[in-house]
């Protein structure tokens, strides 16, 4: 039958050929509809050439048409256009790590209505031909490393909405072509080195609401004109050299702004009568060379915060500041105001529970009180540094000690109920607790979070606000009040509030999945920017949104017409493939394959990483008991489990978990890093698994679990709960981090800032040596440009541990090696106290220093260490503040740190290693340096036998075996 099966086919050869031919014209006719502009997709080619793709987020890119085939962050038009093509709308790529220079090819796009590249790593010039982009609406570019000038050509989007320029290198004027820009409502140029002066003829933009150009080097006068822009409602300018310039009183008389802003601007004058300014919710003239008194007339009843501190204010306070009920913050800190402090300031403020109200009144020249001054608790008077602190009486001590904290921050908040069966919910998904008036108090829901920040609010507190900024939320995004959380939150350098909101998507009760439809339609509305302007609020940024949901929104949904084209072609195709392979088996009947196999392979593992292991999730499974085993550690991103792969090694499996705080970013920076990275000090990734959409990660096991369980007491570390890390030990543990960190800035290749360095990223093997761990949030150091030369630094969104982060890179975004250096500090006066980072408001830092400076530093060392020489002790404290410097510049090099602490630990004498120091008595005096110095001994815990490390069943007694590359 075979045989005649082939007889059949060469007579009927040529009617299969012209049958063929024919489905392939047909083919051509009936794809040549619904496919994108071609000069369209060879500028989004060469889009991509011009990047650089570290992370190979648009690998999609590659293949296939951009409107067709799903490229990461092309949006498309749901409509055929009048040419016959279907053409770009939207470039969304927000976040995505790219680097390099933005290809002047994308002037082609000529259709597009939104450019998004914010917070990436993107250099070079602005390209002019986006001004030929006149259909724009959204042009957002904030959060890189733009330079050169504003291009003139940007005036003529007369359809633009909303200009986002912040947080580049951008340098020279501000063009005057700007005024021209008719629909703009939103202009953000903060935070570049722009210079010259303002353009007085912004302030003919008949739609412009917020006008942000806070930290450059602008100088000349402030245009009085900007009192007539019809719709302006903050208008924020801090941080600039107006030398000597005055504040307009025409600034008085804006009857629509909300905040006037104008700290550090170097101004002289008086404050001008602000009673004509009836929506006045923030003014802050802080840090200037203002004279004369404060302004009596009444101010606005929606004041929140005046700020007037740092200049060369006199006389009293007037009564007018008594009657303004949402005061939160006042603040004349630092002027010569004299007389008596009403004690009314607070006697008209109905204060909610978590209203707060801040007055600050330091460093002038009240003599006394009117009244009783016994605020309520919610008030905070600081009175220190005026004459009445002189010979305060026992009521005003209180006021005129320690200035203590002002945080208004909010943390890791739990967020799941105890009232809820977990059992109830499909694998992924959390029970969440719904408030009684929802028809259901649990219901199941997607949690994914959102990293977010408001750039210029009406407000100095948050606490009082958030129920209506949830509110808020819920009506813009059309969802219930229960599905949103705001997760944690605190305040960046503007003051710009940040914070990680929660989002709880209910699912789909058919196919117990994500309703992707609603995934799309949230993220549109926070991409496009069409949330209902709101005054208390003000704008915002998106800082990140979790890509592991959002993956396939860029799909185009075509329109009847382009849809029927689609179908045509896509039958078409068929027929043409049926035929082709109909042929190909009859011809190659006996080497066919599986293909359908190889597809299924192909859909399992969409990485490969050479020289790690790509585990089958049916073995984690098995290995970890179907993730029941042991928890060792557990953080944003999901568990840690312990588990016993088949050939009996221990391990530690990683497993990201649906809603973590971090996604598949982080996932794939830690392969990439770790992949290539081979050293005694960094922890071993053995292997990963990204099957079925998991993401999991295998690495070679600590026994000793993390320096945080040694200093803390973990109860899963039996050794560890004793408290038992001697002087040498700590001095060893701290030595080895150094040095994992030292291969990674200055041997890698390209070096690599980790960007979390903590105690819980610090593990111990067996044999306590300390290996760096946790590489999600790692980004590639800077390499020298075309000419050799090197940036310093980095210009990224704020990542890391609070407690830890570099003060430096938390203001500026700029991260530099020296913020490695500062997190390891941290470390060390861990090390040396024993004290969290942050505990009961107090940062640990500030009080190392506050001991060392009085002199008292031994007070505050940790008990536990046992005997240490008190010279090699000081040193290494002195090491350690030298590494926590507020000024990079002042930190000493990881090689210096490594260099110091080498010769440290040559100065203790010890007697034996590691494990024998462990089986030793803990009250044992004998150590003692090589030096003359004094040796200090206090006392130790318990004695502790080599059985309590071996003898635990966390020893996996296997050295994983990793060859360098």
């Amino acid at each position: 039958m075979v045989t005649d099966s082939y007889k059949g086919m060469a007579m009927s050869g040529g009617k299969v050929c012209a049958f063929g031919y024919l489905l392939a014209a047909l083919f051509i006719y009936a794809a040549a509809g619904p496919v994108t502009d071609p000069v369209e997709v060879k500028a989004l080619r060469a889009i991509k050439r011009a990047f650089k793709d570290p992370m190979k987020h648009l690998q999609s890119w590659d293949k296939g048409d951009p409107c067709l085939s799903n490229w990461l962050g092309v949006w498309c038009f749901e409509s055929i256009g009048s040419d016959g093509y279907v053409h770009v709308q939207q470039l969304q790529m927000l976040n995505l790590n790219l680097t390099e220079s933005l290809s002047l090819e994308v002037g082609r796009l000529s259709q597009l209505e939104v450019i998004d590249l914010m917070w990436n790593n993107i250099s070079g010039s602005i390209p002019k031909e986006i001004g030929y982009i006149t259909s724009l609406k959204l042009l957002l570019l904030n959060g890189n490393q733009f330079s050169g000038s504003l291009p003139d050509e940007i005036g003529r989007l007369t359809n633009l909405v909303r200009l986002q320029l912040d947080e580049n290198q951008l340098s020279g004027v501000i063009p005057k072509s700007f005024a021209n820009l008719t629909n703009l409502r939103h202009l953000h140029l903060n935070n570049n080195s722009l210079s010259g002066q303002i353009p007085p003829e912004l302030s003919r933009l008949p739609e412009i609401l917020h006008l942000l150009v806070d930290n450059n080097n602008l100088s000349g006068y402030l245009p009085p004109e900007f009192s007539e822009t019809p719709k302006l409602r903050i208008l924020q300018l801090d941080n600039n050299r107006f030398a000597d310039a005055e504040i307009p009183a025409s600034y008085g008389n804006t009857t629509k702004l909300l905040k006037l802003s104008l700290r550090n601007c170097s101004l002289r004058g008086v404050i001008p009568d602000l009673s004509g300014s009836p929506e006045l919710f923030v003014v802050d003239l802080s840090w200037n060379r203002l004279t004369g008194s404060l302004p009596s007339s009444k101010l606005s009843g929606s004041m929140t915060t005046i700020d007037l501190s740092n200049n060369n204010l006199n006389g009293s306070i007037p009564a007018s500041f008594s009657e303004l009920p949402n005061l939160q913050r006042l603040s004349l800190w630092n002027n010569s105001l004299s007389g008596s402090v009403p004690s009314t300031l607070w006697r008209n403020i109905n204060f909610s529970s978590a209203a707060e109200l801040m007055l600050d009144l330091r460093n002038n020249l009240f003599s006394n009180t009117s009244g009783d001054v016994n605020p309520p608790k919610n008030v905070t008077l600081r009175l220190q540094e005026n004459p009445l602190c002189n010979n305060a009486n026992r009521n005003l001590v209180q006021f005129c000690g320690p200035v203590a904290d002002d945080d208004d921050m909010r943390r890791n908040l739990s967020i799941s109920s105890p009232n809820c069966a977990l059992g109830k919910c499909p694998a992924d998904y959390y029970l969440v607790y719904s408030p009684p008036s929802s028809p259901e108090q649990c219901f199941c829901a997607a949690p994914f979070s959102i990293a977010y920040r408001l750039k210029s609010p009406s407000f100095s507190y948050f606490a009082p606000y958030e129920s209506s900024f949830v509110e808020y939320m819920a009506e813009s995004l059309n969802m219930e009040t229960s599905q949103i959380s705001v997760y944690s939150y605190g305040w960046d350098e503007g003051p710009r509030l940040w914070m990680n909101l929660t989002l709880f998507l209910l699912y789909d009760n058919r196919s117990i999945k994500l309703n992707k439809t609603e995934v799309r339609r949230i993220k549109g509305r926070f991409t496009t920017w069409s949330f209902p302007q709101s005054d208390t609020f003000g704008p915002y940024d998106l800082l990140d949104y979790p890509d592991r949901h959002f993956r396939d929104s860029s799909k185009v949904f075509l329109s009847k017409g382009a849809l029927a084209g689609t179908i045509l072609g896509t039958i078409a195709i068929s027929i043409l493939v049926t035929a082709i392979i109909a042929i190909i088996i009859v011809r190659k009947h006996y080497s066919s394959f599986d293909f359908r196999a190889r597809k299924h392979l192909s859909a399992r593992i969409s990485i490969k990483v050479d020289g790690l292991k790509g585990f089958t999730l049916k073995e984690l499974v098995q290995a970890t008991e179907n993730f029941n085993s042991l928890v060792i550690g557990e953080g944003g991103y999901g568990k840690v489990y312990r588990g016993v792969l088949n050939d009996q090694t221990i391990v530690a499996v990683k497993h990201a978990q649906v809603g973590s705080l971090q996604g598949e970013k982080e996932f794939l920076t830690e392969i990439e890093f770790l992949s290539r990275l081979h050293h005694r000090n960094l922890v071993g990734l053995l292997g990963y698994c990204d099957e079925e959409g998991e993401q999991i990660l295998v690495y070679e096991f600590m026994a000793n679990g993390s320096l945080r369980d040694w200093l803390c007491g973990n109860p899963i570390i039996p050794f560890a709960s004793k408290g038992s890390l001697s002087f040498p030990m700590r001095l060893r543990i701290s030595l080895g981090s150094a040095k994992g960190i030292l291969y990674l800035h200055t041997e890698a290749n390209p070096p690599i800032f980790h960007r979390d360095i903590k105690a819980s990223n610090i593990l111990l093997d067996s044999r306590l040596t300390a290996k760096v761990a946790d590489f999600g949030l790692s980004r590639l150091a800077p390499v020298a440009d075309d000419e050799g030369d090197l940036p310093g630094h980095i210009s990224t969104v704020v990542r890391g541990t609070p407690g830890y982060l570099d003060p430096e890179y938390f203001l500026t975004h700029k991260l530099t090696d020296k913020s490695d250096v500062y997190s390891l500090g941290v470390v060390f006066l861990e090390l040396l106290t024993g004290m969290r980072p942050i505990s009961g408001g107090k940062n640990i830092v500030r009080e190392v220093n506050v001991a060392h400076k009085a002199g008292n530093i031994f007070s505050i060392v940790d008990a536990r260490m046992g005997c240490y020489p008190s010279e090699v002790l000081a040193e290494f404290i002195t090491l350690a503040l030298r590494c926590c410097e507020d000024g990079p510049e002042s930190r000493p090099s990881m090689s210096e740190v490594v260099r110091d602490l080498e010769k440290m630990l040559s100065m203790v004498q010890e007697s034996s290693n590691t494990i024998s120091e462990l089986e030793s008595d803990f009250s044992d005096r004998s150590m003692l340096p090589r030096s003359s110095s004094s040796t200090v001994c206090e006392p130790r815990s318990q004695n502790l036998s080599s059985s309590d490390i071996y003898g635990s069943d966390l020893v996996s007694g296997v050295i994983p075996n990793i060859t360098p590359r």
